[in-house]
């Protein structure tokens, strides 16, 4: 069957598709595997999609989109699953903002049920010119390699975070912004979450060469049995653009399902790290962060941002009675880059 698409999700991006595409009723329950939907019901929060190019639509009942098949567990979104088959006809949920298809299992209270979508078909892709018979497609393909080592790296600043929303994704972009201001060729990524490009775009607006995330190495959702090797080919392939640094976003939080904590118990991973910003929502989760690192991890807090610095007393308890640098990256966003330029390359400026 053959159906227009009036939306196209940044989820399935790898697959590179057009307005017009092919469908099949032989649907691969996988992960990554693109589908057309039909949009059922209306909402008003949470009812936009991401598109392609990072633009957020909004989505109205009878809309046929492509989405892809994944899973989430996110603290603050939905969380859903890849059911173990499906079928055209089947109702399915939006999962989130990238296109993300699934069978949601958990609702968050402030955003309601998620937007339904009823299955149209599994997308074709025809990669060979002149090939008449297509094959399913997949944000595989493309895809930037995994990698079992981590190649010899430029400097990594990473930002974690004590939960979703602490202000990592902003933190990155000051720094970004702050070292390619002064000269040095910067570039950025997003290793856990779950599909979305408006943090990846973020970066390259504010000034970095080349970002990348996992989605980009044919992941829709991380986790621990992949967060790993999906990081190490992703700096990997941002080495080979020769930055002087790259700034690294780990999505979700320090404990969470997205594999955030495998990546910081990876000695590798860390060794190529020269400062870790850590954003807290609050004075006890930035304490409890710090304890983390220190514990668990066996790592060194650099800095701590986030709203637990947006006034003085936060800031007067994190240096205080933590003993840690307080630097709140939407106030003093020129400090924070200073600050992180010296610890990369001895100096600012």
């Amino acid at each position: 069957m053959k159906v227009v698409l009036d939306k196209i999700a940044s989820g399935t991006r790898n697959a590179k598709l057009s307005r017009e595409v092919l469908l099949t009723e032989d649907i691969s329950a996988a992960e990554g595997m693109v589908l057309a939907v039909r949009v059922r019901g209306t909402k008003s929060v949470y009812n936009t999609l991401e598109d392609c190019h990072g633009r957020m639509i909004g989505l109205n009942d009878g809309d046929v989109i492509a989405g892809v098949l994944g899973a989430r567990r996110a603290l603050r979104g939905y969380a859903g699953v890849v059911p173990g088959s499906v079928a055209v006809g089947d109702m399915l949920d939006i999962l989130n903002l990238g296109g993300v298809i699934g069978r949601c299992t958990s609702v968050n209270i402030e955003l309601g049920k998620p937007l339904q979508a009823e299955v149209l078909g599994q997308v074709l892709s025809f990669p060979h010119l002149g090939e008449r018979h297509g094959v399913p497609a997949s944000i595989k393909t493309g895809a930037v390699a995994w990698a079992g080592t981590l190649e010899a790296s430029a400097p990594i600043v990473y930002v974690a975070g004590t939960c979703m929303n602490a202000g990592k994704t902003f933190a990155c972009g000051e720094v970004i912004r702050t070292m390619a201001k002064r000269g040095h060729r910067v570039c950025g990524a997003k290793l856990t979450g779950v599909s979305l490009l408006r943090d990846t775009l973020s970066m390259v607006d504010r000034g970095a060469a080349k970002s990348l995330s996992f989605t980009d190495a044919g992941v829709v959702s991380t986790s621990g049995a992949v967060s790993v090797p999906v990081a190490k080919g992703i700096v990997n392939a941002l080495n080979r653009e020769e930055p002087d640094c790259l700034v690294i976003e780990l999505g979700d939080g320090i404990l969470g399902e997205y594999g955030v904590q495998e990546i910081l118990h990876d000695d590798e991973l860390m060794g190529a790290g020269v400062a870790h910003i850590l954003c807290a929502n609050d004075p006890v989760a930035a304490w409890g962060a710090v304890e983390l690192f220190k514990t668990r991890f066996k790592r060194e807090v650099t800095l701590i941002a986030g709203p637990a610095t947006d006034n003085a007393v936060g800031k007067e308890f994190i240096e205080g009675q933590i003993g840690v640098p307080a630097i709140n990256a939407r106030i003093e966003f020129d400090k924070l880059g200073e600050f992180i330029e010296r610890k990369v390359f001895g100096r600012a400026g």
